[in-house]
């Protein structure tokens, strides 16, 4: 830890059903009040029972861009997380475990054991979970908190289930926190108190919460991980906010049904995975095509096919890419952190408004289904909202054309059902009017004339799109290339080099379509030597940067286990390639998750 700053790790670890977690959503609740700031990840398994889950949760004075490479605290909930795990630790970490059920291995010199006689600290409890409590009550002795802090969590927590069960909870872990301070050494860090209280959120309670800002007022989806979170923020909160939501019976019927409510007015959005996106891909040609905007949140997970349903990857970007058939505008984004994407949603409603085509966000399971703590003044819930060129009241027109071949390539858009405005809103290729090409013969003429006007509307685009912007040196001995969820992992890489004499630098890609590429390969061609690093096998960025550029990186990082990035995996492999090793590094994945 460096000197006056406070930054801890504790990981809990288990199988699925032991209750994992409930004592993080505890202990995220405790820091978050107490204004310390917090990054979560929770590595687990795609099965009901069984399997092991790891969840770690990194607690800083400051924000925390990952959840880090170190643990100071361990928490084993059964015997396979002390076997996958002790060697983690060094100097100065402790293990907590229960006793009377696993055996503990064979520690680093300075790691404290802390073993829990559960049975006899609750009185012969038969409740399973029971030990979860417990360990909580040694947490926070170990921490040097109050147990009233604890208490108070654990009433909040319980409340619903009745006053027995609270009483149980704060019994059994007051019974952990005086047999922790009478047999275990506390940590000699101080948990500090931050300047005011914090909140917690999820990744898709970012882009839930961003939909909402920024006017959304339908939204639709099939239940498919990693994405379902922004469904269950969306169904908890919609009736208070006036956003219908809907549960379809697949992603073809939501893709279509979001368009619908897009065409009759509504900002609309939907949000799904790899495997589900696949099925709106249609759809999305056909928003292009009719020129409604509407939102697809494609959050990634590991594939193809089902491929590894509960871990994160960047792998869906040529999938994005390519969605759908032809030629047509759309948006492409991919928002490097929580806050950032819900900061995004509005702005890309705004985008999507303005150029009457369809925007696309690539989200990952790293930033959606990742715990943050997030300063609540950070998030304005007023944006600006522009709806472009929307008619939405009645006034005297000759021949309303939906279509209208206009200098800039967009179109008046009338809500569906104005008195005056009727008009055609089709998937096959159309007139000004909306009357279909083919319907009077396939016309060559109108059909270029078409395709221009809708690609004339991206014209001028990068106006209203922020270039990305190098951050870090300027004469630093290489400049990283990352997008999206990568920014986090990159930047803390920066500074750990940085303490080690290697000067780096950053340029985070967010705008994927359109790209800001003249700028890019301005900022690109004043670096010493470039490494792009990405979360998937081939390269799909390094390979869409060559094919609308021409730049070919000097390096790459690549990483496709399933597992996110951590920060030493980049520093590491900055330096081989800075010693001429490799100009091409795949980490390895030292933790067993």
């Amino acid at each position: 830890m460096s000197s006056g700053q406070f930054d801890f790790a504790l990981a809990i670890g288990g199988a699925a059903g032991q209750g994992i977690a409930t004592p993080g959503n505890i202990l995220a609740r405790i820091f978050v009040r107490r204004g310390v700031h917090l990054n979560a990840y929770n590595a687990y398994q795609s099965i009901i029972r069984g399997g092991h889950i790891f969840l770690t949760i990194r607690l800083r004075d400051r924000h925390p861009e990952t959840h880090g490479d170190k643990l100071d605290l361990l928490v084993c909930l059964n015997q396979d997380t002390m076997n996958r795990h002790l060697g983690l630790l060094g100097p100065g970490a402790c293990a907590i475990y229960n006793s009377d059920a696993i055996k503990p291995g064979d520690a680093a010199d300075g790691v404290q054991l802390c073993p829990m006689p559960v049975v006899d600290l609750t009185s012969g409890n038969r409740n399973r979970l029971i030990q979860n409590t417990v360990a909580l009550g040694v947490m926070v002795s170990l921490l040097r908190l109050d147990f009233d802090v604890l208490s108070a969590a654990l009433k909040l927590q319980f409340g619903r289930k009745g006053q027995a069960v609270v009483d149980e909870n704060v019994t059994v872990a007051e019974a952990g926190y005086k047999f922790a301070e009478a047999n275990f050494d506390p940590f000699t860090v101080e948990v500090p108190t931050g300047p005011k209280p914090l909140a917690v959120w999820t990744g898709n309670d970012a882009l839930a919460m961003g939909g909402a800002a920024g006017g959304c007022k339908f939204y639709c989806a099939y239940p498919m991980s990693p994405s379902t979170g922004v469904l269950h923020w969306m169904a908890r909160n919609a009736p208070e906010l006036g956003i219908m939501v809907r549960q379809v019976e697949d992603e073809i019927g939501v893709a279509n049904m979001a368009i619908g409510a897009a065409h009759a007015g509504a900002r609309s959005m939907c949000a799904t995975s790899g495997g589900g996106f696949a099925l709106m891909t249609e759809a999305i040609g056909a928003a292009a095509m009719m020129e409604i905007p509407v939102i697809f949140i494609n959050v990634q997970r590991a594939g193809p096919s089902t491929g590894v349903p509960t871990k994160t990857e960047q792998g869906d970007l040529w999938q994005m890419l390519g969605a759908s058939q032809g030629d047509f505008q759309r948006f492409i984004v991919a928002p490097k952190d929580a806050l950032d994407a819900f900061n995004t949603i509005p702005e890309i409603f705004n985008l999507t408004d303005r150029y009457q085509c369809p925007g696309m966000v690539l989200s990952d399971l790293l930033i959606s289904e990742g715990t943050f703590s997030v300063d609540p003044d950070d998030l304005d819930f007023q944006p600006p909202i522009d709806r472009g060129r929307l008619i939405t009241e009645h006034s005297e027109t000759d021949g309303y054309k939906r279509y209208l071949d206009t200098e800039d390539g967009v179109s008046p858009r009338a809500i569906p059902g104005l008195a005056g405005y009727v008009h055609v809103v089709a998937t096959d290729e159309h007139d000004e009017d909306g009357v279909l090409i083919s319907d009077e013969f396939t016309n060559p003429h109108k059909r270029r004339q078409m395709v221009e006007k809708r690609a004339r509307k991206f014209a001028k685009v990068l106006e209203d799109i922020e270039a990305p912007q190098l951050e870090g040196p300027a004469d630093g001995e290489a400049t990283l290339v990352g997008w999206g969820s990568t920014y986090g992992v990159i930047k803390e890489a920066i500074d750990q080099l940085k303490e080690q004499g290697v000067q780096v630098n950053h340029l985070p890609i967010k705008w994927i379509v359109p790209l800001h590429g003249d700028a890019i390969l301005e900022t690109l061609g004043r670096a010493k030597r470039t490494i792009l690093v990405e979360n998937n096998h081939s390269g799909q960025f390094a390979r869409y940067l060559r094919g609308e550029t021409g730049f070919v990186a000097d390096g790459h990082i690549r990483k496709y286990d399933g597992e996110p990035f951590m920060p030493h995996h980049i520093v590491e492999a900055v330096l081989e390639q800075l010693r001429g090793k490799t100009n091409h590094s795949v980490p390895y994945q030292e933790i067993m998750v």
